[in-house]
């Protein structure tokens, strides 16, 4: 991992979920760019555990522990990152959770944890961050939302839900702030072998055929494809996209 050189040099960067996953390869992706990388997590070890193996490889990494459903917690992040390195430049909103279910046998207490997490975690944390990122010129926020804010999938009504809503909180961010020189943009993955799916099973007397539409091709995105995406669009390459959802889904959206 060659750190001293590349385009996010003397960048300070928060990445959300960035013990395993799609976090955890954002952080790494930042971090091999030159950017210093608060990696923030609601499993700390997990979290230092990332930051750890990019100070092995001579990167510039801490790590914090995180709950983004609790609006005092990413206030704190947000805080332990300007007090590592001054300040803060890109926001990358990766924390999420996923619940697999008929709509009408979804509890109240499942409901309401997956939007705490995927949009209350965005929303809380990307409020903490917005006065330190527009301090900066060509600050940026990505956020992760998901194929599942794109199109409706059975079973997914919560996970849907809050995803759908982290498309619409990042057009309203990116119009709003665009001309203080902040650009957000969300990227929409399918399927991406992660922790978070790799318990997936389909709830019972579930329906197949509505669930085969979820992929054209056999092989998914991996959480690097994904970190790759995150990073260009956080980057000065990509200084005219703002307010964009960027599928990552191998043409699903399309279909």
């Amino acid at each position: 991992m060659s750190t001293s050189e590349g385009q996010f040099s003397g960048r300070v960067v928060l990445v959300t979920g960035a013990g395993s996953g799609i976090g955890r390869a954002t952080a790494q992706r930042f971090a091999q760019e030159g950017a210093r990388v608060a990696c923030s997590d609601i499993a700390g070890n997990a979290a230092e555990a990332t930051a750890e193996f990019i100070r092995q490889a001579d990167g510039q990494a801490i790590g914090i522990h995180c709950d983004v459903s609790d609006p005092a917690s990413a206030d704190n992040a947000v805080m332990e990152t300007e007090r590592a390195w001054g300040g803060l430049h890109i926001l990358a909103n990766v924390a999420g959770v996923l619940h697999i279910e008929h709509t009408d046998r979804v509890t109240d207490e499942e409901w309401t944890r997956v939007l705490a997490v995927n949009l209350n975690g965005t929303f809380f944390t990307s409020r903490s961050a917005l006065p330190l990122l527009l301090k900066n010129q060509e600050s940026a926020i990505v956020n992760v939302a998901s194929l599942a804010g794109l199109i409706g999938q059975a079973y997914c009504a919560a996970y849907c839900a809050s995803k759908a809503a982290v498309v619409s909180l990042t057009r309203v961010m990116a119009v709003e702030y665009v001309k203080q020189g902040l650009r957000v943009n969300c990227v929409c993955p399918g399927g991406v072998p992660t922790p978070l799916i790799a318990g997936f099973t389909p709830p019972e007397e579930a329906d197949r055929d509505l669930m085969s539409r979820l992929s054209l091709v056999p092989e998914m995105t991996s959480a690097e494809e994904v970190a790759e995406a995150i990073a260009y669009l956080a980057s000065s390459s990509a200084r005219s996209i703002n307010g964009v959802s960027l599928p990552l889904d191998k043409g699903v959206h399309a279909a």
